[in-house]
């Protein structure tokens, strides 16, 4: 398949994927979502195939994320497509996740939520010195999916509360510190990365896959997180917001302050409900267990007035001036996160 929004090609012993939306930042679509379950599962029983590579179309961005102005429109028209998105989304996430060939993810340019999905699930996953990744989801009256309530929490420390929380963006450094990635690559030597992979024999092994990599890597610089690890783990170590942003206000510098203005920004419902789920990930057995999880908060987020809010004033009116409701932390009460909790129904397959 050579056009459309998904390009799939096979290029000797490499199977590759490449979003193919770059006007929109490779965001995802439903039809982008099944076209890559799709080729993933050719890929996996096709004997020639020794590796797959997914990439982005495109110098901007690897992904950024599902395309939020369907899920909106989706959700105000009640057609059940944004359900199907996330039901799809979750499942291709858990695929990645458990892939039988080694699975190389090159993480170019912006990568987030859905894009942080398609990648950091994978068993080798490369940054570049143009990487911003970001779990934005705070931010437009969402929360933390596609199964990032498993990785966060599985971050050196409080990292992953910091990410999720604040949805401020990362680099290169910062992504390997927080264990979301692996290696970092020049943009300029990602043919590279495919032209190897593509001469590797098709017994190749993930040990081979590695070893390609780590030949064509180059040291990352200095991780801000891991600068500020002490700090973060201090103030994101209580297991309510209300406790983490009276910390913040306690702690010096303006690493502490700009986090707390952040988070002053974000929806307060969306926040204390990431808070939980993180939580609650934290202590999960599975990925599975956390991407059934998310699906139902997600579900219930199609009746959620920040939803809605948080979308209108990020990509409809482009404002960027949300008015939350509530409108802050101390007037969410503990039966609103509740209600985000049920199970979902049906429950997510996988």
């Amino acid at each position: 398949m050579q056009d459309g929004e998904v390009i799939i090609e096979r290029r000797g012993t490499a199977g590759v994927i490449r979003l193919n939306r770059p006007r929109a930042l490779n965001s995802l679509t439903l039809p982008m979502i099944r076209a890559i379950t799709e080729a993933l599962h050719a890929f996996a029983g096709d004997s020639e195939v020794a590796s797959v590579v997914m990439a982005g179309k495109g110098e901007r961005g690897f992904c950024a994320g599902g395309d939020i102005r369907a899920l909106h429109e989706s959700a105000r028209a009640g057609d059940g497509l944004a359900g199907s998105f996330w039901r799809e989304e979750f499942r291709l996430n858990h695929v990645i996740a458990s892939y039988p060939k080694p699975y190389v993810a090159l993480m170019d340019g912006i990568t987030m939520g859905g894009g942080v999905g398609l990648s950091s699930h994978g068993r080798h996953r490369i940054v570049t010195e143009r990487t911003r990744l970001a779990m934005p989801e705070t931010g437009i009256g969402y929360v933390p999916d596609v199964g990032a309530t498993w990785l966060l929490p599985r971050a050196p420390g409080e990292t992953g509360t910091w990410l999720g929380l604040t949805g401020l963006d990362i680099g290169a450094a910062d992504t390997i510190h927080a264990r979301l990635a692996d290696l970092q690559i020049a943009s300029s030597r990602l043919d590279e990365v495919i032209d190897a992979l593509s001469g590797l024999p098709r017994a190749s092994s993930s040990g081979d896959v590695d070893a390609v990599l780590q030949a064509l890597s180059e040291p990352q610089g200095e991780s801000r997180l891991r600068q500020n690890a002490a700090m973060i783990d201090r103030a994101f170590g209580f297991d309510s917001v209300e406790e983490i942003l009276t910390a913040l206000a306690n702690e010096e510098g303006e690493f502490a302050a700009e986090t707390r203005r952040v988070m002053l920004t974000r929806s307060p419902t969306s926040l204390k409900l990431a808070l939980r789920l993180l939580r609650a990930g934290r202590g999960s057995a599975s990925l599975a267990e956390c991407l059934g999880r998310e699906l139902g908060a997600c579900l219930q987020m199609l009746d959620n007035p920040d939803f809605f809010e948080g979308i209108r004033a990020a990509v409809i009116d482009k404002d960027r001036n949300p008015q939350w409701s509530p409108a802050s932390v101390e007037a969410v009460q503990a039966s609103t996160v509740e209600q985000f909790l049920k199970p979902a129904e049906p429950p997510l397959s996988l």
